[in-house]
C-alpha cells in the first residue's frame, strides 16, 4: 500500500507539474519577433518565452528544419525566462522573405504554441504511413547497398532515410512502407523477418562491436535520433588519432568559472549548415542546461561559447567529465563533416531505386559516407557523399562511368571538398560573451586564470 501511495504521489506531483507549466505558458505566452530592418545582411529572430528544459533545442531545431543558416546568435535563460536573438539567412545568404516560413516561425514558436502540450515535439509528425527501421552496426564498403537490396526483395519502399558513419560506426533511420498496400508495415511475421535479415547483414565481419536493428512505429527526429544512437553506441571514443585527420579537428574547449559556478565550453571548428543544432542537441541530450550562449558564424569558421551546467545545477566537476564532453562535441561536429564527393540524384521514384544506385556505387568501388534519401511527391531527391577504395578520393573517370549507367542528368556531381585545407588554425580561445560581466574567475581544473 505505501508503494502504490508513493506511486500516486510521483504521478500526482507531475501531473501538478505539468498543469503549473500550461498556466504559467498561458499567463506568460511567448512572444516572436521577426525584423528584416534592423540588420544589412540577416533576418533578425527575437525569441521571449517562459524557460523550461529542453527550449534552447526546441527553437535550434525548427530554424535547422526549415534549412536556415544561422550567422549569429545571443542566448540567455538565467531565472524563469528565456531571451534568444538569431540572425538567420536563406541558404542563398540572403534575408528570409517567404512569409510562409516566418508565419510557420511565428506560429510554431509564438502564442499558438501554448494551445498544445509544453513538451512539443518539434519536427516530426504522427504518421501512419510508414514503419521506421533503425540500424547500427559496424561500418564496411557496400553496406547500404546490402540493406537496401534486403528492403527491396522484401517488398519494403524505402520513402526516407539517413546514414551517418563515424569512428568506424555506421548509423541509419530509415522510413519504409509495404510496397503493396503503400502504408505502415503491420505484419509481426514480415517484422521479424525484416529485423532479422538486417541485423545479418549489419553483423558481418565484425563480432567485437554490436549491432542493432530496431522497428518502430513510434515518431522521431531523424537526425536527433542519429546523435543518440551514435552517442549512446560511444563512437566518441576514438580507436586511434587516425580516425579523424587532425586538421579538420574541431578546438574544443571546457573550463569552469568558478564565481558563477558555470562551466564555459568554447568551440572553433569550420562552419557548416546544421552545425549550431549538432552541438546544441549534444549538450542537451549529455544532461546539459544552456544558460546563456554566443554565436558568431558569419565568416568560414564558427565560433560558439556555452554557459552550461549539469541539470542538477552543478558545473563540471572532474577532468574526466570534461574530457568527456569536449570528446562527445566533437564526435557530434565530425558526425556531419560531409567528407568526400557529394552526388545528387533527382529522378522519378520507385521502389528499388535506392538498391540499384547504390549497388552500381558497390560495384565501382565507392564507399557511402553519409546518404540523405528523400521523396518529394513522385521525385526521389537522394544525397550521397562518396569516397573511393579505403577512404581515398574519387577517380573522375569513375564517377563519368557511373553517370553514363544512371544517366547525366538523373545524377549530379556537386563537387569535391578541399581537404588539403585546415579546418581552423590555432588561436587563443575566444571569449565571445565578452562584457557580459565585468571579471570573471575560470578555473580549469587546477589551473587558475582570471580575465577581467
Amino acid at each position: 500500500m505505501a508503494f502504490m501511495s508513493e506511486v500516486n504521489m510521483s504521478s500526482f506531483s507531475h501531473y501538478m507539474d505539468d498543469e503549473y507549466e500550461k498556466l504559467f505558458r498561458r499567463v506568460n505566452p511567448p512572444r516572436v519577433v521577426i525584423d528584416n530592418d534592423i540588420s544589412n545582411n540577416a533576418t533578425v529572430i527575437r525569441v521571449d518565452s517562459a524557460n523550461k528544459n529542453g527550449i534552447l533545442l526546441e527553437v535550434v531545431q525548427i530554424l535547422t528544419d526549415l534549412n536556415l543558416i544561422v550567422t549569429k546568435a545571443y542566448i540567455s535563460s538565467d531565472g524563469g525566462w528565456f531571451m534568444d536573438v538569431f540572425n538567420v539567412t536563406g541558404q542563398d545568404g540572403n534575408k528570409v522573405t517567404d512569409e510562409a516560413i516566418l508565419g510557420y516561425i511565428t506560429k510554431s514558436l509564438g502564442p499558438e504554441s501554448c494551445a498544445t502540450s509544453p513538451i512539443r515535439s518539434i519536427g516530426v509528425k504522427q504518421t501512419m504511413d510508414h514503419t521506421a527501421i533503425e540500424l547500427l552496426g559496424s561500418d564496411r564498403p557496400g553496406l547500404l547497398s546490402e540493406v537496401s537490396a534486403v528492403l527491396t526483395n522484401l517488398k519494403c519502399n524505402i520513402l526516407n532515410a539517413e546514414l551517418w558513419t563515424h569512428n568506424a560506426r555506421v548509423a541509419a533511420v530509415m522510413h519504409v512502407n509495404d510496397e503493396d498496400t503503400g502504408s505502415a508495415i503491420t505484419d509481426p511475421q514480415k517484422l521479424s523477418v525484416i529485423k532479422e535479415l538486417l541485423c545479418n547483414v549489419l553483423g558481418v565481419g565484425n563480432k567485437k562491436r554490436v549491432a542493432k536493428t530496431v522497428v518502430t512505429d513510434e515518431v522521431t527526429h531523424k537526425e536527433r535520433r542519429l546523435h543518440q544512437m551514435l552517442f549512446a553506441d560511444r563512437d566518441y571514443d576514438r580507436v586511434s588519432d587516425d580516425d579523424f585527420d587532425e586538421k579538420q579537428r574541431p578546438n574544443v574547449n571546457v573550463v569552469n568559472w568558478s564565481d558563477k559556478d558555470y562551466s564555459v565550453v568554447t568551440i572553433q571548428s569550420k562552419d557548416r549548415p546544421k552545425l549550431l543544432f549538432d552541438t546544441v542537441c549534444t549538450l542537451t541530450d549529455m544532461q546539459y542546461v544552456v544558460f546563456h550562449a554566443n554565436i558568431d558564424a558569419e565568416g568560414p569558421e564558427a565560433y560558439q561559447e556555452y554557459y552550461i551546467r549539469h541539470i542538477d545545477g552543478s558545473p563540471v566537476k572532474s577532468d574526466a567529465e570534461r574530457q568527456r564532453v569536449i570528446q562527445c562535441l566533437e564526435a557530434a561536429i565530425e558526425r556531419r563533416v560531409s567528407e568526400g564527393l557529394k552526388l545528387e540524384l533527382c529522378t522519378t521514384d520507385r521502389v528499388g531505386l535506392l538498391s540499384d544506385v547504390t549497388r552500381i556505387f558497390r560495384e565501382n568501388s565507392l564507399t557511402v559516407m553519409r546518404a540523405e534519401v528523400t521523396t518529394k511527391g513522385n521525385k526521389a531527391v537522394n544525397t550521397f557523399y562518396v569516397r573511393g577504395a579505403s577512404g581515398c578520393l574519387v577517380d573522375p573517370k569513375t564517377i563519368e562511368s557511373i553517370r553514363q549507367v544512371i544517366g547525366n542528368t538523373i545524377l549530379q556531381v556537386k563537387g569535391c571538398l578541399d581537404e588539403s585545407k585546415s579546418v581552423h588554425q590555432d588561436s587563443p580561445t575566444r571569449s565571445l560573451f565578452r562584457g557580459l560581466f565585468k571579471s570573471r574567475s575560470f578555473v580549469n581544473f587546477g589551473l587558475v586564470k582570471s580575465y577581467s
